[in-house]
């Protein structure tokens, strides 16, 4: 059973940067897509990037395209969400979610508990 562990949330100014990390207990992540999906309170679950199994291939939701980049490091077996100029819109629970490929929110077969991210003055 494949376990994902999200970090690296916080509260953050908007304007400001944040570096998400998606981390799995089986080293065979690598194996595997790997989506970033949000919720924020009272909406519904947005996907907000993802990435292939190789790293080939990223897509993002036209809300975040320029300002989050998704990347992986298949040596250490981590996923990583960049984002940059954060407004506060992006406030929400953060999750990683793994799938066999880049299929949105129901192609997902493992999920994380979440990551705050708040972005505040």
């Amino acid at each position: 059973q494949l376990q994902l562990v999200e970090s690296g949330g916080g509260l953050v100014q908007p304007g400001g940067s944040l570096r998400l990390s998606c981390a799995a207990s089986e080293l065979i992540l690598d194996r595997y897509a790997v989506g970033w999906i949000r919720q924020a309170p009272g909406k519904e679950r947005e996907q907000v990037s993802c990435i292939t199994a190789s790293g080939s291939h990223t897509n993002y939701a036209h809300s975040v395209k320029g300002r989050f980049t998704i990347s992986r490091d298949n040596i250490n077996h981590k996923v990583f969400l960049q984002m940059n100029s954060l407004e506060p819109e992006d406030t929400a629970v953060y999750y990683c979610a793994a799938g066999v490929y880049c299929l949105g929110l129901n192609g997902y077969d493992y999920w994380g508990q979440g990551t705050q991210v708040t972005v505040s003055s």
